[in-house]
């Protein structure tokens, strides 16, 4: 009898398993929701119309919200492809698009962004790794963005945004030496040039929605490198130390900053009556812009003159924004004595200053120690407050030679040369090490990096297919 009833239990077991089985294949949709749909890629402009600035292209700048707030952090909104430039005036003959993606503001609400991505063009190739290139926008108007400047017949070199275009040279190296790229608008719908913690979300997002973009043919599993110079480390920065908490899906394997803004309140007191004051300052007009509390001081206490004076650079591009009344004293806009020092306000640039949380991938920092616009003090407290960590890996060169300007146009070899041992593998030691250089132009790796590069990109410019 006990023999009978455990092969009763037997077969009703596989009969169990067998309805199972089998409501499970008629029924896949309760198991997971469906992958959302591809979005159809529209055409470029074709030559010689002009690309819109983002003020006149709000369906692809500025979705309706409900749209944005349906997505997931990096999900895709709408794709199209573009003619990329140099100065807006040298086609580039590449692979290019540009996306319109979902990301979060500082309060975590959804926001609307846009990148533009790049592969070496007509590849097929999968396993490429990607580079993060965050320009120094360094702007507070829509039409100086990197998706608008970049595009070819812009008007953003005539408007002074020079870093983005100038610098777009190592893009072109990046796609030479067979990475693909992303370079992502991280000031966000409001411009707000600044806000760390919001340039640091959309950065990690941008990255997501190229790994989202199928003709770029990458994934989860790309390995990323990140890199930044001065406006450009307040993203890659931020987005570092945001990685473990944020964006831990993505596999970030190295990242490169310089001319670290990694305290804005030690900035701006050192650009107060300086040559800086006018760009630095800007950085101030940009982050009210995301921070009620900063809103509040500048609706309460700025001066006539300073309300003329925020008036005057509200839509302006980096150059402009830099001529515009140097030599100011910052304070002195305001009707109170020493308003960065009232507690909220003191909050809000603890909050877009770094020193957060560490970076859990290998980092390389370089800082001029006698740089004129960002203090090298605080970027020598970050490196200390990171190495605490004992898994911390920074390698910080400080040069003693360079300033702002020049380390940021020889630095940025070194930043290709550390990324490009991060994705073949070689492996990085925890812990720290300080470089005190005379100059970066002493560095072997520099000219190893970047005499390489000089003749392809010069091609690129002439007309030759970019990449490889």
């Amino acid at each position: 009898m006990m023999r009978t009833e455990r092969r009763w239990s037997v077969w009703v077991a596989v009969a169990a398993l067998c309805v199972g089985g089998l409501l499970a294949t008629v029924t896949p949709a309760a198991a997971a929701p469906p992958a959302p749909a591809p979005p159809t890629i529209a055409p470029a402009p074709p030559f010689p119309v002009p690309p819109l600035p983002p003020e006149l292209d709000p369906g692809f700048y500025a979705p309706p919200q409900a749209v944005v707030a349906s997505k997931q952090p990096g999900e895709i909104i709408a794709a199209r492809r573009v003619n990329l430039a140099f100065y807006a005036a040298l086609p580039l003959n590449m692979d290019a698009w540009q996306l319109s993606f979902r990301s979060s503001d500082s309060r975590g609400a959804a926001v609307p962004a846009v990148t533009t991505v790049m592969r070496p063009r007509g590849t097929t190739a999968p396993h490429r790794p990607l580079l993060s290139f965050q320009s120094a926008e360094d702007s507070l108007g829509q039409y100086c963005r990197p998706s608008y400047v970049t595009q070819l017949a812009s008007v953003g070199p005539l408007a002074g945004a020079i870093e983005t275009n100038s610098l777009f040279v190592v893009p072109l190296a990046a796609l030479e030496m067979g990475w693909s790229v992303v370079i992502t608008d991280t000031q966000g719908p409001r411009q707000a040039f600044g806000a760390g913690p919001l340039e640091g979300r959309i950065t990690l997002d941008g990255i997501r929605a190229a790994e989202n973009f199928s003709p770029m043919r990458l994934s989860r599993s790309t390995p990323v490198g990140m890199m930044g110079y001065s406006g450009g480390a307040i993203a890659t920065g931020h987005a570092a130390e945001l990685h473990r908490s944020y964006a831990p899906d993505l596999r970030i394997v190295g990242a490169a900053e310089g001319g670290i803004p990694a305290d804005i309140g030690a900035a701006l007191r050192l650009n107060t009556r300086n040559i800086g004051s006018g760009l630095i300052f800007a950085g101030a007009i940009g982050a009210q812009r995301e921070y009620p509390v900063l809103q509040d001081l500048f609706r309460r206490y700025l001066t006539p003159a300073g309300r003329a004076y925020v008036a005057a650079k509200q839509n302006l591009c980096q150059v402009p924004s830099a001529v515009v009344l140097p030599f100011v004293d910052i304070e002195s806009l305001f009707s109170i004595p020493r308003p960065f020092d009232d507690p909220r306000v003191r909050d809000v640039l603890s909050e877009i200053s770094m020193g957060h949380a560490t970076p859990d991938f290998p980092m390389f920092m370089t800082q001029s120690n006698p740089d004129y616009l960002v203090p090298v003090g605080p970027v020598n407290a970050l490196v200390r407050k990171y190495c605490t960590d004992p898994q911390a890996r920074i390698e910080y060169l400080r040069d003693h030679f360079s300033e702002h300007i020049t380390l940021d146009i020889f630095g940025l070899p070194l930043f290709l040369k550390f990324l490009a041992d991060r994705f073949d593998g070689v492996p990085v030691a925890s812990g720290c090490r300080t470089k005190d250089a005379g100059s970066v132009l002493l560095a072997p790796q520099l000219w190893q990096t970047l005499l390489p590069s000089i003749a392809p990109v010069v091609l690129d410019l002439l007309g030759k297919p970019v990449g490889r």
